[in-house]
């Protein structure tokens, strides 16, 4: 699946062109290194997402079929291992 497509999926992120942008202007990175928005995802992979307002780390741990996932179906697909929120400076 690829990452523009998760982030709306998940509702990491409202729309995905607005997930295709982020990508694009290096908010987003996978493994460590900036992902384009066609990048493809899969199990055990560490996606970053650093906005100006928090920073999200998550584990992939399953890819959904289709469609949207629910709040409270998002744990089985994804693990936070760091989030932050960031102060108004």
């Amino acid at each position: 699946m690829r990452v523009d497509k998760f982030l709306k999926v998940m509702m990491l992120i409202k729309r995905r062109t607005v997930a295709n942008e982020m990508a694009d202007e290096g908010f987003v990175k996978l493994n460590g290194r900036t992902a384009k928005p066609s990048a493809q995802l899969k199990t055990g992979d560490i996606l970053e997402i650093d906005t100006w307002n928090m920073y999200k780390k998550l584990e992939i741990l399953a890819l959904p079929e289709k469609g949207s996932v629910s709040k409270q179906d998002v744990e089985k697909y994804v693990k936070t291992i760091e989030y932050r929120a960031k102060e108004d400076i």
